[in-house]
């Protein structure tokens, strides 16, 4: 009977959604060229080398190298292998879902059981600095400063979460490791890893370009399908009833009832609600809290790229979305703490420490950023004309 109910529910949804991109399709197309225009101009060029390099580094045993040297910070601090540093790095510097993507393929490669791939994920799938930087900060909010604050805020929030999450399943019994820093031992590993990987370096860098792109290809799709979905949701009035009711919650703590819209768009699509909040009236510090908790959440956008990666595996989702609720409650605490040292006493004077260390990594992001707008979709397009030579020769 259950089952039926799901079948019921799943059939109405795309009966709904067939009938609105019919309704509304002057709306759906401008709200499907924005997702386009987000994936093909920024998130595959800045994605697509990450994942192609991490894919080589697994192929050529030097996870294994870091796991070995990682081991004795990863275990005590997130009870995972030290292989759990590779992905938390990646993941920080590449966006998400870098983080899914790399834990699916350790498990793939039995170098994490599942319960440590289950803590690995709940923390590793963060934002990346040209997100928070080039795009939020300075793209929405035209405020470079603000974008240190929400960085540091959301890097730190994820660390926290780390350290929550190492009780998952906390009796359950750990891999035997040696927590000994020992460069020979790692090198060793990465030489056995390598050897047990019988393919040549072109099939191998030929998997790396495919399974990457393969990827992307489908969380250009998710984006696409929520922009659309936010969109169709605006049309028939569905999402400014829902945030009635988050403008109830939201005023328990004083923020304004205008922002729930913008609230609700985020929690749907992280770019979309992060430009809502930064175009309404209201404080710096509410802006701040809620970016935070958007950038924290994910988005279910984000979320549905995880499910879909984490689906190729055993790993469960459960984890990683209540994860993901705790990341927005911690991270909308440190935005708080930090706003005044981090943000606000920055602002009267320009010779703080904070300013002086961050200000040129600010601007290089920004230049960053900048030139994936312009030459983005330019990288897209070559790297997918790559991918399907590379297709027609391996099915020669």
């Amino acid at each position: 009977m259950k089952q039926k109910l799901f079948s019921i529910m799943y059939a109405s949804c795309s009966v709904f959604m067939a009938t609105m991109i019919i309704v509304f399709p002057q709306e759906v197309l401008q709200a499907s060229q924005r997702g386009l225009d987000v994936w093909a101009n920024v998130v595959f060029p800045s994605l697509l080398p990450f994942f192609i390099v991490a894919e080589l580094l697994i192929a050529f045993g030097v996870v294994h190298f870091i796991g070995v040297l990682f081991e004795p910070v990863m275990r005590p601090l997130f009870n995972v292998p030290g292989v759990g540093g590779f992905v938390w790095t990646m993941g920080m510097a590449s966006g998400y879902p870098s983080g899914a993507k790399f834990t699916a393929r350790l498990r793939q490669e039995n170098q994490l059981s599942k319960t440590e791939a289950e803590r690995l994920v709940s923390f590793t799938n963060a934002s990346n600095p040209l997100f928070i930087i080039g795009a939020v900060s300075i793209g929405f909010f035209h405020d470079h400063q603000l974008g240190i604050l929400l960085a540091i805020t959301h890097y730190t929030s994820n660390f926290f979460v780390g350290i929550c999450m190492r009780f998952y399943k906390k009796h359950e019994r750990n891999r035997i490791s040696s927590h000994h820093f020992s460069i020979s031992k790692a090198l060793t590993q990465l030489h056995h890893a390598r050897m047990r990987d019988k393919r040549t370096l072109g099939k191998i860098l030929g998997d790396s370009v495919t399974h990457s792109i393969q990827t992307l290809l489908v969380v250009g799709g998710f984006i696409i399908l929520f922009s659309v979905l936010t969109e169709i949701l605006r049309e028939v009035h569905i999402a400014q009833f829902l945030s009635g009711g988050i403008a109830v919650i939201l005023s328990w703590f004083q923020i304004p009832r205008e922002m729930a819209l913008p609230l609700l768009s985020g929690f749907f699509e992280i770019t979309i609600g992060a430009n809502e909040v930064s175009n309404t009236n209201g404080s710096t510090l509410i802006k701040a809290i809620l970016v935070s908790v958007i950038l924290a959440f994910n988005g279910f956008s984000v979320q549905a790229q995880v499910a879909s990666i984490l689906a190729e595996t055993d790993i469960q989702f459960t984890p990683y979305f209540f994860a993901r609720l705790l990341h927005g409650l911690i991270a909308g605490i440190i935005v708080c703490l930090l706003y005044v040292p981090v943000y606000k006493s920055q602002l009267t004077t320009d010779d703080t420490i904070i300013s002086a260390l961050a200000q040129p990594s600010v601007d290089n992001i920004h230049h960053l950023y900048l030139m994936f707008e312009q030459v983005g979709f330019l990288v897209t397009l070559s790297a997918l004309f790559v991918y399907v030579v590379i297709s027609v020769k391996q099915k020669d």
